[in-house]
């Protein structure tokens, strides 16, 4: 029976992702927002030196924000001149397409830009800016169709690192931890921009909410500044609340969906729960461990495994019970997507890595650098169409990870 459950869970959660793509990586952390590509056909292992390079440009601007692709383009946000941009480039070439000023630049003493990733919706696109401002664009010209900014309209405090979270579209609504004292989350119109509701008081988190399901209840599960929740879809209105894998300091990870498991994490000498969903709409905790510290970046799970880092050190841990399997330094901390039976770890230090989703040992299968500027490369990677596309600040790179006909 609860595997059947699963099942369903995993399917609601798919068609209700709000963009009409059920596969590609059109938002946050792809398709699912689990950190998971439905590519098939990847090289199984690297040259020395790294796959080919098809491509490298400059002006995505500077920021840590990550890409959404769709049509053969690829969408980001990045400063220039003191303005925020958001940006369009070609998937083939990395020619910029188009770009459209969404506010004034965001500074830090961290690295200056948004962080957030646009996400696409029909010929729609929607992007939150590190200030808060918030834009519906048109996705083929970047004309900018309604704009708000959710610091100002709901008197919000922004975060110190500046609002990172990508928005959500649920079927005609985009959803956002706006963190004000006047509408801690909040959903839009997709179309219009309308205030659909606002629900709480929480201020603004680093992480992007998710979806789960309980019964016939679509709810978002957020990871705010004091906690996290879950609140539904239709109505806001919370159904339950968890802040014990919440610190003081920022909570980033997005949390982790499995059936009717929740993972949420996060850093700072902190740790992670595992939440069961209940019949009632409320949640119970299976287990606290601290062998899973996510800080940045978000674990993966790949059938019955989490692979993360926890703080430096990537770590495969068994998601029913909490086990920690392994735990090896890989390529240092950082970042963390799945394709095709691999996982891609990206360095802060710029170290792009390939090895085995294996929940008995870490198995490598090819490593790379590229060029780094003093920042670390925050930026997550993505893969899109065969390709491999990763970004520091200004500078786009675009590999070739197709297998060839008889090779691997």
């Amino acid at each position: 029976m609860r595997r059947l459950l699963t099942v369903l869970v995993l399917l609601a959660a798919t068609t209700l992702s709000g963009a009409a793509q059920s596969s590609g990586w059109f938002q946050w952390r792809g398709p699912n927002r689990d950190g998971k590509s439905t590519e098939t056909g990847l090289l199984k292992d690297w040259p020395q030196g790294g796959p080919p390079q098809l491509w490298r440009v400059a002006g995505a601007g500077a920021g840590y924000s990550s890409f959404s692709a769709a049509g053969g383009r690829l969408y980001t946000l990045g400063n220039r001149n003191g303005k925020e941009y958001v940006l369009a480039f070609d998937e083939a070439t990395g020619a910029k397409m188009w770009e459209t000023v969404n506010g004034v630049a965001f500074t830090n003493d961290r690295g200056d830009g948004p962080r957030s990733t646009p996400t696409v919706d029909g010929d729609r696109l929607y992007a939150l800016g590190a200030r808060g401002d918030l834009s519906c664009l048109d996705l083929a010209n970047g004309q900018i169709i309604w704009k708000k900014n959710v610091l100002k309209d709901f008197k919000g405090d922004n975060p110190y690192w500046g609002l990172s979270e990508s928005p959500l579209v649920v079927n005609d609504r985009v959803l956002v931890n706006a963190g004000g004292t006047e509408g801690g989350l909040v959903a839009f119109n997709k179309a219009t921009g309308a205030v659909i509701w606002k629900s709480e008081r929480d201020p603004a988190g680093y992480s992007s909410a998710v979806l789960a399901r309980t019964g016939t209840t679509t709810q978002a599960v957020f990871m705010t500044e004091p906690r996290v929740l879950g609140v539904d879809v239709a109505t806001g209105k919370v159904l339950w609340s968890y802040d014990r894998a919440n610190n003081n300091t920022a909570n980033i990870a997005t949390p982790i969906v499995g059936g009717d498991r929740i993972f949420v994490s996060s850093a700072y000498d902190t740790g992670g729960a595992l939440l069961q969903l209940t019949p009632g709409g409320g949640v119970r905790e299976v287990y606290f461990t601290r062998a899973m510290m996510t800080h940045q970046a978000s674990a993966v799970l790949v059938d019955d495994h989490l692979y993360g880092f926890s703080n430096s050190i990537l770590a495969a841990l068994r998601f029913g019970d909490g086990k920690l399997a392994w735990q090896h330094r890989s390529v240092g901390k950082g970042s963390v997507i799945w394709a095709d039976g691999r996982l891609y770890l990206f360095s802060e230090n710029g170290v792009m890595g390939l090895a085995e989703a294996n929940p008995t040992q870490y198995i490598e299968h090819g490593r790379f650098r590229i060029g780094q500027g003093e920042l670390p490369t925050w930026s997550h990677p993505i893969i899109s169409n065969g390709k491999l596309i990763l970004r520091d600040q200004g500078t786009i790179y675009a590999f070739d990870i197709r297998a060839k006909p008889g090779g691997r």
